[in-house]
Order: structure tokens, then sequence, then C-alpha cells
């Protein structure tokens, strides 16, 4: 085959340009810290890089979830801590009261701190976070205990906090700050202010007491619930750093081989320049110099 003077002049010209496109290309990877700066670059290396940001995407919403389950849950184990100690304060007041030492003018001072008490458990029963009352399932817009009156409650409120896990963010008030529990409050209130010998008020101490166990079985409830959060927030975090480095090792170059591509291409394109430049035909010009 006949090897032409323009077939070297084209051959150059092609090489050179694929020459400075690879300079471009690694110029544009030192510049971006990415092995591809556009799908065509690589769509494999793309599509992998778009499910790796999917499953990163995914662990971080993942994560606000359960700091908004956190935050129901410390604010609702702080609220059943104060019910707590307002019960047994009640309780400590009904002992006092039937054990037959207490004038009628004492007793009356007693039920207007039971009074108190009653409404300080109403105003814990309101409890808002958020703009959002959390003992009142999904019914985060009505409070529970309105005008003294206990509402109906909605139902349990469920937050998604890793793929295909669904937790229980809130209690079941109505275990808690029932009709029940109001009701026997006022009556011991009204027990108070009767005549009503001293020794009948050990009733109130009873129902004050199965009152007491209530709370203490949805705390307990609670308190699993939060350890198993603990255990998926652990997990989450594992799988955020494993997910973090899958998609770096897929998009991110290494600063030293990239380096040490663009230094020998550069050094290549000089020699290919050198080269091309006694291929190039002389013309009449170069000889009239």
């Amino acid at each position: 085959m006949r090897v032409t003077q323009g077939m070297l002049s084209n051959n150059m010209l092609r090489n050179l340009s694929n020459s400075y496109d690879s300079l471009g290309k690694y110029m544009d990877q030192l510049s971006t810290g990415k092995k591809i700066n556009r799908p065509s670059d690589d769509p494999v290396v793309a599509m992998k890089g778009m499910n790796y940001r999917t499953q990163v995407t995914e662990i971080e919403q993942y994560q606000r979830n359960t700091s908004e389950v956190h935050n129901w849950m410390d604010n609702s184990d702080s609220a059943l801590d104060q019910a707590t100690q307002a019960l047994q304060r009640l309780r400590e007041l009904a002992v006092q009261g039937s054990n037959g030492t207490y004038e009628d003018g004492q007793r009356e001072n007693m039920a207007q701190e039971v009074d108190q008490l009653r409404d300080h458990l109403a105003d814990i029963a309101n409890t808002k976070v958020n703009g959002k009352y959390i003992f009142n399932g999904t019914k985060t817009d009505i409070p529970p205990v309105e005008n003294g009156v206990v509402q109906e409650g909605g139902g349990d409120v469920l937050v998604e906090v890793a793929s295909g896990t669904k937790l229980k963010a809130n209690i079941d008030a109505g275990e808690v700050f029932s009709s029940d529990l109001f009701d026997d409050i006022q009556a011991f209130s009204d027990a108070l202010r009767s005549d009503i010998p001293d020794e009948e008020l050990d009733a109130n101490i009873s129902s004050l007491d199965n009152h007491i166990d209530n709370v203490v079985n949805e705390r307990a409830d609670l308190g699993a619930r939060m350890n198993r959060l603990d255990l998926i927030e652990d997990r989450l975090s594992s799988q955020e750093v494993t997910a973090n480095k899958m998609m770096s090792d897929n998009e991110d170059i290494d600063l030293e081989k990239v380096i040490m591509k663009l230094t020998t291409q550069e050094s290549v394109h000089r020699a290919a320049l050198s080269a091309g430049s006694r291929i190039i035909q002389p013309t009449l010009t170069d000889f009239l110099r």
C-alpha cells in the first residue's frame, strides 16, 4: 500500500487530537475529583453511582426519622416521669387522709392540692412537641384532655426507621391518661371534702396504685422500644459508612494515579508534537529562509 504525505499528516493530526482528549479528561478528573463528569464517560459507573446515591439518601432519611422518633420517645418518657411523681404524691395524700389525724380544714387543704395535681396531670397529657400532641395518637392536632374531658385518641403513630421496619413512636395514652384516672382523682377530692370516715379513703389508695402500675408498664414498654431504636441507629450508622465508601470507590479518583497519568500523557504529547513537526512536508517558504 502506498503511504502518502497526506496520510501521514492526517494520522498525526488524529493522534494529536486523541492526545488532547486524554489531557482534557485527566484535567477534568483532577478539577472535579470524579472519575466521570457525564454519563457518557462511563455508563456503568454512572448507573452504579445513581444506585449508591439512592441508598445513601434513603439511609439519611431513615436517620432523620429515627431522630423524630427519639424526640417523641424522650418527651413521652419525661412526661410519664412527671406523671408518676404526681400520682405518687396523690397516693401520699391518700395515705395521710386515711390515718384519722387530720381535721376538716386540713382535709380541705389536701383536697385543693389534689385538684391542682389533677390539673397538672391534664397539662402533662396535653404535652406538645413541635406543635403536635404526643399523647393523642395520630390525632396530633387535638388535645387529649380538653375542658376536663378526655378525648377519643387516634391510632398508633408508626414511623419507618429502616427498610420495611416501622416503629411505634407514641404510647397508649388511654392506659395512662384515661377517663378513669381523672374520675378517680375527682372522687378522691370529693371524698376529702365529704364527711366519710377516714378509713374509707383507703379505697383511693388501691385505685391510685393501679394507675401508677399502668404508668410503670407503659414506661417499660417505651424503654424497650427506645433500646430497639438505639440498635437501629447503630445499624444505620454502619450502613451509612459502608454506602458512602462504596459510592466513593465507584466515583472518586485515585489522585496519585491520575497525576501520574497526566504527567505521562504530557510527555507523550510533547513527543508527538516533536515527531509531528518532522512529518509535515517542507514548503518553498522553508527553503527561502
